[in-house]
């Protein structure tokens, strides 16, 4: 879809072209790569112009992922408050956060930011 010019010089985009560009900006901000929107993208009909029902059906299996980042984010939030507010941010004397480093017995890496729980294996 093509551009055209208006009486003033800027540039007029078609309303199809300004809802990808929109989809493009909030796929984004939910941090999807451009790789994933370009794929996203291509499943939308050729030969019309998108509607509501097929953003719905783009959009709608972003949920789970959603989903995910408020959870990180949740975990964040509490580690804030119960961890780095108490003030000792040692992992070698923490006992609440590290307690008989249970989580390292889950595998490397920031065991409890990732989803794994506290007492698990």
């Amino acid at each position: 879809m093509k551009s055209y010019r208006a009486g003033s010089g800027h540039r007029r985009y078609p309303r199809a072209v300004l809802r990808r560009i929109a989809f493009i900006v909030f796929a984004q901000r939910i941090g999807m790569t451009l790789d994933e929107v370009a794929s996203e993208l291509a499943k939308l009909p050729e030969g019309r112009v998108p509607e509501g029902k097929d953003w719905a059906k783009l959009s709608g299996a972003w949920r789970g992922r959603i989903d995910e980042r408020i959870g990180e984010l949740q975990r964040l939030r509490a580690g804030l408050t119960e961890c780095i507010g108490c003030g000792c941010l040692s992992l070698d004397r923490c006992q609440f956060a590290n307690a008989a480093d249970r989580a390292g017995r889950l595998g490397s890496g920031p065991r409890f930011w990732i989803g794994d729980r506290k007492g698990t294996k």
